[in-house]
């Protein structure tokens, strides 16, 4: 089954590091070109020579809807209608739920609910204005976290509002069906990042991967192929999955 991304527009939110990075580059050696924004401009603006001609480095913060919906006018405008919606933007703030400050709490809900929220919605109402009714051409992919079916500490609201993304993305795709839109939501497992820092040079974080089953961390590359899948004409009839990809680290 073919699953390259030619003549595909992708949006991808949260691209100025980590997955949002390794996503832009992804696709576009899929043959999608790639329209991608943060609030870190000069790293998508690095990001954007690198790929070069099919790529667009937008100034995107999705807790401004202005913002996001600016991205979407400098898409159509450079690539036309964006087909394919990565919401990947996303933040943590860690401590004990006794000791997360309210101004910490609103950052964290704004971006990884309310943002990831307002970027599907305004991929959507564009999807549906172009008439993919009939094509079913869209694809929106909602970025969640495996801490969605865990319990811990330090974490509380940044895995609560995971599990919520979780649900939006069903409820998402429920009312779109008809509309021509797809709606997945992939889960990563605990992966090497910029946001995770140094954490699993410590002490406690060698800990965190002895305790894993296959005792080690989930490479980025393992979300390769689900997120080419979920983004190509072949996953025509998926909308409404949550797909986790973790090694086996939540079982």
């Amino acid at each position: 089954m073919a699953s390259r991304l030619d003549g595909r527009v992708v949006l991808i939110t949260g691209a100025s590091s980590g997955f949002g990075a390794h996503f832009a580059r992804l696709l576009a050696g899929q043959g999608a070109r790639v329209v991608f924004g943060a609030r870190r401009t000069d790293r998508i603006a690095e990001l954007a020579r690198d790929i070069g001609d099919q790529a667009l480095a937008v100034p995107l913060d999705v807790t401004d809807e202005a913002s996001i919906i600016a991205a979407y006018d400098a898409a159509e405008a450079r690539f036309g209608t964006v087909d394919t919606v990565i919401a990947n933007a996303g933040l943590s703030r860690d401590g004990r739920s006794t000791e997360v400050t309210r101004a910490d709490l609103d950052t964290l809900l704004d971006t990884n609910f309310t943002g990831l929220y307002l970027t599907a919605r305004e991929g959507a109402r564009r999807m549906i204005a172009a008439g993919f009714r009939d094509s079913e051409r869209g694809r929106i992919v909602l970025i969640g976290s495996i801490t969605a079916e865990m319990t811990a500490q330090g974490d509380a609201a940044y895995a609560a509002s995971k599990a919520a993304v979780a649900h939006l993305g069903r409820q998402f795709a429920r009312e779109w069906i008809r509309q021509g839109i797809n709606v997945n939501t992939i889960q990563p497992g605990y992966i090497q990042t910029e946001v995770a820092g140094d954490w699993f040079q410590t002490e406690g974080g060698a800990r965190q991967i002895a305790a894993f089953h296959r005792r080690r961390l989930c490479p980025i590359e393992a979300l390769d192929e689900p997120l080419i899948l979920l983004c190509s004409d072949a996953s025509r009839h998926i909308t409404g999955a949550t797909i986790t990809i973790d090694d086996g680290q939540v079982l």
